[in-house]
């Protein structure tokens, strides 16, 4: 029998609407390794925001950044960090216009200004403080994916400005940015190439904007109940919401455990 693999995004999907770990679905995931299904990690965080999480899941593969850091089994395979010479352009629009950022890479985050309230807002949405300021970031160390904090009134100049860059939203006061193409589901692609795995016997559980090329791209792909619908109308089955036990009900949907 062919070798499935699941893949999870996490805010909003493993972790609920107050950034915990359900029991239902800690036991889940247990119960879908111990079946030899392999599991993994599909997310916009940094690796470094999400490794208790990976250590409690007992997890060592992941797709990060939205597919730009891709590790397997512990091991580094594939690093695709954003144009320098377009984050100096990037960082010297919104430095004209008052927009702060934050850069990162797989270690850490720095931001372009010493204080923001969208920063402090966004963030704290993550858990995470306002990063400590370093304008001049990019230019010491690969950054695989920026936040731009504006307002969706204010992120159309940016996206008809920097055709190197892709942006998602995540939060009303920030947007992701990554190189032009990149996304979690060509993250997994490249994964499944080096472990061999069809792409017809991958499953990916998801909610936001940036899981649509995911779960369109994915042999079986799962929207949670909380997902907004432009995610729904492409997904394979949609899970109840994830304070209500999604990921263990869709994967009994998906006869992956019992």
């Amino acid at each position: 029998m062919d070798k499935k693999i699941v893949f999870f995004d996490i805010d909003g999907t493993l972790l609920d609407h107050d950034k915990k770990l359900p029991d239902s679905t800690r036991l889940a995931i247990k119960e879908l390794q111990e079946t030899g299904v392999f599991v993994a990690i599909a997310t916009g965080r940094a690796p470094f925001m999400f490794e208790p999480l990976r250590k409690q899941l007992d997890i060592d593969t992941f797709v990060s950044f939205n597919g730009q850091f891709v590790v397997f089994e512990g091991e580094v395979i594939y690093r695709n960090p954003l144009c320098q010479t377009g984050l100096e352009r990037l960082t010297a629009k919104a430095k004209s216009l008052g927009i702060p950022l934050v850069y990162m890479n797989e270690s850490t985050m720095k931001a372009s200004v010493r204080s923001s309230e969208r920063i402090e807002e966004a963030m704290a949405s993550l858990r995470f403080p306002h990063p400590e300021m370093n304008e001049v970031f990019y230019t010491d160390s690969d950054i695989f994916q920026s936040l731009l904090f504006c307002t969706e009134e204010e992120e159309k100049s940016y996206t008809d400005s920097f055709p190197e860059f892709h942006f998602i939203r995540w939060h009303p006061y920030s947007i992701d940015v990554l190189p032009h193409g990149g996304s979690k589901a060509e993250g997994i692609k490249i994964l499944m190439e080096r472990v061999g795995f069809k792409l017809e016997d991958v499953y990916a559980f998801g909610d936001g904007l940036n899981d649509i090329e995911m779960i369109k791209t994915v042999g079986y792909g799962i929207a949670m109940g909380n997902a907004g619908d432009a995610l729904k109308e492409h997904a394979y089955y949609v899970t109840r919401d994830v304070a209500e036990d999604g990921i263990l009900h869709g994967l009994k949907e998906m006869k992956l455990i019992k």
